[in-house]
């Protein structure tokens, strides 16, 4: 059994644990509610444009965009991976790159390459350690990200696609559901999907000012960011309802871990009292 002096010397390592983890724990728990209301305030307008571009993507249009028409070969995929910039989130960022991992392993069995390009400081430094090109990364967006630092590693691989190196293009991001659930979301961004809320026969179009190329490809590309962007905020509100909950859980086992720790420390003096008042009354025995 260990001596007094080292459990109570774990007793107070753990004690200023525990402080960081609440302390960890209530940074979060302040911070989640901004960071759902700017992703709330954002969905409506990324759900209305995904509604808008499904109508473009179906109509019977005379020009169809490189953004709305899929390859007939897949040979190189593109990956937009948003992950956090800080870590203790529990396994919020090892799920995702889990997922995707076993995403890029069947391409590769297909015979078919990868490349990425990453948001966030923990994607950055995982897939640098991994054999697949990363084209470019962006980190430290904050508390409150903005779209013009996305655009540059959105450009990449919009230009990547409209040059025919990548023949598809998905993004992947933690969508937050609730405080106590966020899933791994991989979804297609390239070619864009065509809405389910339309019927896929019709023979109508939309008539465009000044011309249809450049109306769509300045609507889609500012969709595109949009959704980049919505993907972002998922993520934030993800990142701190995941480290409130990990942080919590922490907490919690560190008091549990005190509690024990305090048992055995009181084992041991009285042990150790036990011990003295033996040694006591055998000295005055052998006198």
């Amino acid at each position: 059994m260990a001596g007094g002096r080292e459990i109570k010397t774990k007793i107070k390592s753990v004690m200023s644990t525990r402080k960081v983890t609440r302390a960890l724990e209530m940074v979060s728990a302040s911070k989640i509610r901004k960071a759902q209301e700017r992703m709330k305030a954002s969905r409506p307008y990324a759900r209305l444009m995904q509604q808008m571009i499904g109508h473009i993507a179906r109509a019977n249009a005379e020009y169809k965009h490189p953004y709305l028409v899929a390859r007939s070969k897949i040979n190189r995929v593109g990956y937009i991976v948003v992950s956090t910039d800080r870590g203790l989130c529990g396994g919020l960022n090892s799920n995702l790159f889990r997922k995707l991992l076993g995403e890029i392993r069947q391409h590769q069995q297909n015979g078919i390459e990868v490349d990425l390009v990453c948001i966030g400081q923990k994607a950055t430094t995982f897939f640098r350690r991994v054999k697949i090109t990363m084209r470019a990364s962006v980190t430290h967006l904050g508390e409150k990200p903005q779209v013009e630092k996305l655009i540059g590693v959105i450009k990449v691989m919009l230009d990547a696609y409209c040059e025919a190196s990548l023949d598809r293009v998905n993004l992947c991001f933690n969508d937050f559901v609730n405080t106590m659930s966020q899933v791994a979301t991989v979804q297609q961004l390239l070619p864009l999907p065509p809405s389910d809320a339309v019927s896929s026969t019709y023979d109508w179009d939309y008539i465009y000012e000044p011309d249809a190329a450049q109306v769509l490809d300045d609507v889609l590309t500012r969709y595109i960011e949009s959704v980049v962007y919505q993907s972002v905020l998922e993520n934030l509100a993800s990142e701190h309802a995941a480290r409130m909950v990990a942080m919590k859980a922490a907490s919690d086992n560190a008091t549990k871990l005190i509690d024990t720790l305090n048992l055995v420390y009181n084992k041991a003096r009285q042990a150790a009292i036990t011990q003295e008042i033996s040694e006591i009354v055998g000295g005055a025995a052998a006198v």
